[in-house]
């Protein structure tokens, strides 16, 4: 008797461990914590680790890869948790070369995946948190247009954030009335942009947009105030960290650039809906890293979170973690949240917006004293 019912409980236990493990949610993330743009990364995976352990009453299980830059490694990286880990959603990676990289694995996996860098591509099962390219270069023309800027010099990165910013100026400058009066490209690892630099301070712009991010950024910006470039100076929302500040020194002081509100959360009026979710994350995770070591990548992972919140639940109704059906129901769910209030905007998806920001996500900021300030 003894034996049997010991037998029956053991098999009783497994079935309950068993649920208990259908009932865990995995979430993904392949994180860029190494390499050149690790100053963007890290803060995505320390946002991660300081992520609740449950939702909507489920434990969660996070997974946390680092592909240190490398499209190729980001994708390796989606395979293993997608295939291996069964993640039912992946965040990731930390910049648009990687994210690009990893769009067709998610819809051939279909995993849901939600990217921590801007991209611009249609794919159901692609969306991403940071602010459209063009919404925020949209706050750079508008500001140029209002200061008499007739012409501007471009020099951005050779890969996808490059492409994305020198686009979306473009289209947007010919309307104003603004002409791009040169355009020099260099790579992220580059230690050297003399030759471009000089040509564009040969085509004696009014002003110069730098289509870059992090501390590679800092390289054009130096090499322009070398060559005593005396116009107005504007960046991408990829310089937004103290990485940026740090690397690019006095050379940096007065640049202007778009930025989500969290940025500058603790200067924006009460009135602002994005303030007291901003300011309240900037409190969970400085208690953690440090004064002062919050940046706006570590609010993108953690609006990923915010929207996981919305949408879990949902996709709990329908079917258990772990499953294809799952996985499906929770695309849907991401795809119908609505009027998140997040660190850096409100988000209002739809089929045809996978990010939902609007014009609540932008301010403009400029380096004063070494740190970034509101413009009012």
């Amino acid at each position: 008797m003894f034996r049997r019912t010991t037998a029956a409980l053991a098999a009783f236990a497994a079935i309950s461990l068993s649920g208990a493990v259908q009932a865990q949610i995995t979430i993904g993330a392949t994180i860029t914590a190494t390499g050149t743009n690790a100053s963007i990364g890290i803060p995505g995976k320390n946002a991660i680790e300081i992520m609740p352990s449950s939702i909507a009453g489920v434990p969660v299980k996070f997974v946390v890869l680092d592909d240190g830059g490398d499209p190729s490694q980001a994708v390796k990286n989606m395979r293993k948790l997608a295939q291996e880990d069964r993640a039912d959603v992946v965040l990731g990676s930390s910049s648009t070369p990687t994210c690009l990289a990893l769009a067709d694995t998610a819809q051939e996996t279909k995993t849901a995946h939600l990217c921590l860098a801007p991209i611009s591509v249609r794919n159901p099962w692609v969306f991403f948190t940071p602010q459209p390219v063009p919404l925020m270069v949209e706050g750079l023309v508008e500001h140029m247009k209002a200061n008499g800027v007739k012409s501007v010099g471009f020099i951005g990165f050779s890969d996808g954030w490059g492409d994305l910013n020198y686009e979306s100026f473009v289209k947007l400058a010919g309307p104003a009335g603004i002409k791009v009066a040169a355009a020099e490209r260099y790579a992220r690892t580059d230690t050297s942009v003399t030759a471009q630099v000089l040509k564009l301070v040969a085509a004696s712009p009014d002003a110069i947009f730098i289509g870059a991010a992090s501390t590679p950024a800092a390289l054009p910006q130096a090499a322009l105030i070398e060559r005593g470039f005396k116009g107005r100076i504007y960046h991408t929302h990829g310089v937004l960290n103290r990485d940026f500040l740090r690397v690019g020194g006095k050379a940096v002081e007065g640049i202007i650039a778009p930025a989500g509100p969290i940025v500058v959360s603790n200067q924006l009026p009460d009135s602002n809906p994005v303030k007291k979710e901003a300011l309240d994350f900037t409190r969970l995770y400085e208690a953690k890293f440090g004064a002062g070591s919050l940046n706006p990548f570590a609010g993108h992972a953690w609006d990923a979170y915010l929207i996981l919140k919305e949408a879990i639940p949902v996709a709990l109704k329908k079917a258990k973690p772990g499953t294809v059906e799952f996985r499906s129901a929770l695309r849907d769910a991401i795809e119908g949240v609505q009027n998140v209030v997040a660190t850096q905007g409100v988000f209002s998806m739809s089929p045809s917006n996978h990010n939902g920001f609007d014009g609540r996500a932008r301010v403009l900021v400029r380096v004063e004293n070494g740190a970034f300030k509101l413009m009012q």
